[in-house]
């Protein structure tokens, strides 16, 4: 018995190629990060865009919690409707987050009120601290005694006592003479003012932690602060 060989081409039926027209639905497109070309088909839907919002978290410390409750409108107000940010206090964490909407003017914004709320939590008064909010050329520095001279037990309470003076009479002066606004927090000192008004401040701080008498760190400040309004 013979058998005979059957193709398979025999069997299944011919395939027509299919030409691809002009106006098809789909089209090359190439990977901007890979190179890699691949077809995306225009009839599938596009796919949403998550926009991240920035947000700032400035942490409260214990101390501030009942002078952030008190003074919590005359924060809220300004962020919301001169700053058209979006403010809240996270009891949870603790913390004080700041968001921008969709109204936010600049999102430079941003940053100038986590600056406000950050200069009131290192105790400065609204009123000092809304300066930030108005003026571009101000800004927050904060040092502590053991950044100039290690110190400790009693000689680092002299050291503060000389920065603060018989009734806060130095911090005053020094404030008055360098048009600025200095916080004493324990070891910590927080300056707020322009960049040229803080280095002034800050010289002068920095020559009472090291022993200088009160009268001759005036004298040297105030011809300091003599010279530079001439130049100006």
């Amino acid at each position: 018995m013979e058998v005979e060989n059957i193709k398979v081409d025999d069997i299944l039926p011919t395939r027509v190629a299919k030409k691809r027209s002009r106006n098809d639905d789909t089209e090359m497109q190439v990977d901007e990060a890979t190179g890699i070309e691949g077809s995306v088909s225009k009839n599938q839907p596009p796919k949403a865009k998550r926009v991240k919002s920035e947000v700032r978290k400035i942490a409260v410390p214990p101390h501030r919690y009942s002078s952030l409750k008190e003074h919590w409108m005359k924060i809220f107000t300004p962020i919301v409707e001169h700053m058209k940010l979006q403010i809240r206090f996270n009891m949870k964490a603790r913390q004080v987050e700041l968001r921008i909407s969709p109204e936010t003017p600049d999102i430079s914004n941003l940053q100038k009120g986590a600056d406000f709320v950050k200069a009131f939590l290192c105790g400065f008064e609204v009123d000092d601290a809304l300066a930030l909010l108005r003026l571009d050329d101000l800004f927050l520095e904060t040092f502590e005694v053991k950044d100039v001279k290690t110190l400790r037990g009693d000689h680092m309470s002299r050291a503060i006592g000389r920065l603060a003076g018989k009734g806060g009479r130095t911090k005053f002066t020094i404030e008055n003479v360098t048009k600025t606004r200095i916080v004493l927090a324990d070891s910590k000192i927080h300056l707020l003012g322009s960049y040229q008004n803080i280095q002034l401040a800050r010289r002068a701080i920095c020559n009472l932690i090291m022993g200088s008498p009160p009268s001759k760190v005036y004298g040297n400040l105030r011809n300091v602060v003599s010279r530079v309004s001439e130049r100006m």
